[in-house]
């Protein structure tokens, strides 16, 4: 069968095209348009909740939402993607409320935004937006096609309390700016939404270097461009979207995270980072997971047999992808003595095998299609391949030659075929901007 790639879309046809729908739900043209990349994530999956550093990068496809403000603190909005309009007040606003589905995003921000004091109080009560939204990620495809509609309306938001409030400075303007809004969008998907990620979806679109590959330590949330020219060495990063179906909401993802957290507590420690005491290598790895199954023995610990077999695993995969998040940085860090050949590639592909291996054995968040598209894409020559994101379901990556893409892409489509699954979408990433105002 013949590789399906997913549309794209010049980023003015997208400006014109939520112009266009704007105007159809409201009768009028939008004041602006914002918008915000997906991402996808090379190394560090399933840390970022538990202090890890992350190495994630913007995708050039993006979600592009037209807004004009309101002064009757409502929200309203349509969708390219969904039927009907969705409209309510920030007062409706509060964890466990109706707002449902894609719509919780768009109200979830201000909410947070106001509860974390990023709007004043008496102006939030009275602030509002029309919205149109339109968007290039891929939905349900674990490319955080949610956090790009949550930062896109971040910025929207942001920039129609400064105009309301000339005295007010506009966040999006510094990245420290920037730092909080993310953290305000996460709050917005943990609480409204109720999908209990991290922050690393928030971060990356919101920080996004173009031509980087991002790294962010999530302790604190600072950032730092990784020189990973993936493009520059002949090579492409290849994301294969399954299409099985990719939910965070179903309780498997929030269980791992209370599981860590359990772990965070028994072990005494601020995140299952600071665990290691320094800078993650093998060497700590192994001590700290002996000294684990240690304690797991300890009476005092009240950690039953059955907890700390569920608990160790877990921690093998966080500690474990944190030493390889490590070893790729120490990897392209320009003080490697890796010579800048096909080595520090293979031993990148290395680092994505063996990610994936974690994540499906002890982390246990793939799936049948996620594992499939992973080995047909390694047996055609993929340098390194694994699955992305939350997991059951969404995507796959893979480093291939750049001659090769096509013939990993067919490869991984007859794989599908074969096994009768749905067909999957291919798509090659390039490092991207972050979130921007475009009109």
């Amino acid at each position: 069968m013949s590789a399906a790639w997913s549309p794209e879309r010049p980023d003015q046809e997208l400006v014109n095209g939520v112009t266009d729908l704007f105007h159809a739900a409201w009768g009028f043209t939008p004041d602006a348009v914002f918008s915000a990349p997906g991402r996808v994530n090379l190394l560090g999956e399933h840390v970022d909740y538990s202090g890890g550093t992350v190495m994630p990068l913007a995708l050039p496809q993006r979600t592009f939402v037209a807004v004009s403000p309101r002064t009757d603190g409502v929200y309203q909005a349509v969708s390219a993607q969904a039927e009907g309009v969705q409209r309510a007040t920030l007062a409706e606003v509060a964890p466990g409320a109706t707002a449902t589905g894609w719509f919780s995003y768009v109200v979830g921000v201000p909410w947070a935004m106001a509860h974390e004091g990023l709007i004043d109080e008496d102006a939030a009560a009275h602030l509002g937006l029309d919205v149109a939204v339109d968007s290039t990620v891929p939905l349900g495809a674990g490319l955080s096609s949610s956090a790009a509609l949550e930062c896109a309306i971040a910025l929207a938001v942001d920039h129609a309390a400064s105009a309301t409030d000339p005295t007010r400075a506009l966040l999006a303007a510094t990245s420290e700016g920037r730092r909080r809004l993310a953290a305000a969008c996460v709050r917005a998907e943990n609480e409204i939404a109720g999908a209990s990620t991290g922050g690393m979806d928030q971060s990356i679109a919101l920080q996004a270097r173009e031509g980087s590959v991002l790294s962010i330590d999530c302790r604190d949330f600072s950032v730092a461009p990784v020189d990973i020219d993936v493009a520059g060495a002949g090579l492409a990063l290849l994301v294969i979207d399954t299409n099985a179906p990719h939910r965070l909401v179903d309780g498997q993802y929030a269980q791992r995270r209370a599981a860590c957290e359990d772990a965070r507590s028994t072990l005494g420690v601020t995140t299952l980072r600071d665990a290691f005491d320094g800078a993650p290598t093998s060497e700590r790895l192994t001590h700290l997971l002996a000294d684990w199954e240690r304690g797991a023995q300890d009476p005092s610990r009240n950690t039953s047999p059955a907890q700390a077999a569920r608990i160790t695993p877990l921690l093998r995969h966080a500690w474990s992808e944190m030493v390889r998040v490590q070893q790729c940085q120490d990897l392209f860090d320009d003080r490697s003595t890796v010579p800048r050949d096909g080595t520090r590639w293979s031993r990148l592909g290395r680092l994505l095998n063996d990610s994936h291996l974690s994540l499906r054995d002890d982390y246990r968040v793939s799936c049948p299609e996620l594992d499939v598209a992973v080995s047909a894409a390694q047996k055609a020559g993929a340098l390194g391949a694994r699955m992305t994101g939350g997991g059951f379901g969404g995507s796959a990556i893979a480093l291939v030659h750049g001659d090769d893409v096509s013939v990993v892409a067919e490869a991984v489509a007859e794989a599908f075929e074969a096994r009768h699954l749905t067909a999957p979408a291919f798509l090659v990433a390039a490092p991207s901007g972050p979130a921007r105002r475009e009109t």
